[in-house]
């Protein structure tokens, strides 16, 4: 019997692969437990065509993506904050701050947890940041801290 996996077995193989089993095996723990599709031709096309369409979305996804690199590189996002006597900031800025920032000036949705700052940003200047935007892209962003 021959089998398309749809979740990873152990010591079977992994999501897409077509296998042949025992005819026990397949119907009564692959595809009685969920793990696995009998390969029939409507199966297999319709697997085919889901990753055709993921491949294509995917390849959307790093595009929307490599456009937002760009536009976040050549900009500058400015942080009011108060500070005190010494010039330091009270507090300082959290990766949540640098968020609603990107989003209120340059109507660009970025995840705060995607947000890597190594240094804490607790006097006014300018910081650069690193952005995980997903795929393996990453993007430097500028920060101007200023005094209210």
């Amino acid at each position: 019997m021959k089998v398309l996996l749809i979740k990873d077995v152990k010591g079977l193989g992994k999501i897409g692969e077509i296998k042949e089993v025992k005819d026990g095996y397949g119907q009564n723990f692959l595809i009685g437990k969920g793990f696995a599709k009998a390969a029939t031709t409507a199966v297999i096309n319709q697997h085919n065509s889901s990753e055709k369409k993921k491949a294509a979305d995917d390849a959307a996804e790093l595009d929307r993506l490599k456009d937002i690199k760009e536009q976040l590189t050549k900009l500058t996002t400015t942080i009011s904050k108060k500070v005190g006597n010494n010039g330091h900031l009270f507090g300082s800025v959290t990766k949540d701050e640098i968020a609603h920032a990107v989003k209120d000036q340059h109507n660009i949705s970025i995840d705060k947890k995607h947000i890597v700052h190594k240094l804490s940003m607790k006097e006014v200047g300018e910081y650069e940041i690193d952005l995980k935007l997903g795929h393996g892209l990453h993007a430097m962003m500028k920060i101007t801290i200023t005094a209210i």
